[in-house]
């Protein structure tokens, strides 16, 4: 199965979930988004991957034009649902890949991606898309779960984000998405990190982990060694609560 078909046949009936998921509805790293790309309120937007449409409603809000970009028609379903509801009349729905944005060069001032590069296929040329996509001084904001440096616990994460969810392709490290926005000419800045806090029955409930994987799941959990329990906050038994790294990275596409 290709990795569109992949993320149809798990998100799409996961739309609901993930349209009133606390997680993706709000944080930190929304605010820092907006704060760095929201400077006159006449930006032209482009949310990649996006989702339930949280990220692109919130710019919405406050700047002139977003196209909310997605390859599952149930997540544009729920974008459109909640723009209606907010009366957000300056947001237009485009179903399309990251790897290949169906734009012109220069089209937007913003490009964003939220919570969702670990399902990149192919991250670098993502990151290339949203480039070109930037008018010369534009900004790519990506922000999303990190791997650690350390081997070991990179592993572990990576383990069990695929056998929560089989679309997931791999959580980055921070340098690794530094690399691939200077391989795009992009001017990267790291604006910030966080910890996410996940309870482990609402992350496999919402994108509807299967019995079996959970199972898998709660036995990677039980026997992981001490230090990637610490490193990951596991805490509980069975009903696990734990956290996760979260960074959001600036590129700046240089002025002409």
């Amino acid at each position: 199965m290709d990795q569109t078909r992949a993320i149809q046949q798990r998100f799409g009936p996961a739309a609901g979930a993930y349209a009133v998921s606390a997680v993706h509805r709000s944080g930190p790293d929304l605010e820092a988004m907006l704060a760095a790309g929201v400077r006159s309120g006449s930006e032209r937007v482009l949310d990649v991957g996006c989702g339930a449409g949280h990220t692109a409603l919130a710019f919405a809000a406050a700047t002139s034009e977003v196209v909310a970009l997605d390859l599952t028609e149930a997540m544009l379903d729920q974008t459109g649902a909640l723009a209606q509801q907010r009366g957000l009349t300056n947001v237009s729905l485009q179903r399309g890949d990251a790897a290949a944005l169906p734009f012109p060069s220069g089209r937007f001032d913003v490009v964003t991606s939220r919570l969702c590069a670990h399902h990149y296929a192919a991250p670098q040329q993502a990151v290339s898309e949203a480039a070109r996509a930037l008018a010369p001084g534009g900004l790519f904001l990506l922000s999303d779960t990190v791997a650690p440096e350390d081997p070991a616990r990179d592993t572990f994460l990576n383990c069990f984000e695929l056998l929560r969810d089989s679309s997931h392709v791999r959580d980055h490290r921070i340098r690794e998405w530094l690399t691939m926005f200077r391989a795009a000419g992009l001017e990267p800045e790291l604006l910030g990190e966080w910890k996410i806090h996940q309870e482990f029955l609402p992350w496999v409930e919402r994108i509807g982990t299967p019995p079996d994987a959970v199972a898998g799941l709660r036995a990677l959990f039980d026997h992981a060694p001490g230090e990637v329990r610490s490193a990951f906050g596991i805490r509980g038994q069975g009903d696990y609560a734990f956290d996760l790294d979260l960074a959001l990275i600036a590129g700046r596409r240089p002025a002409a």
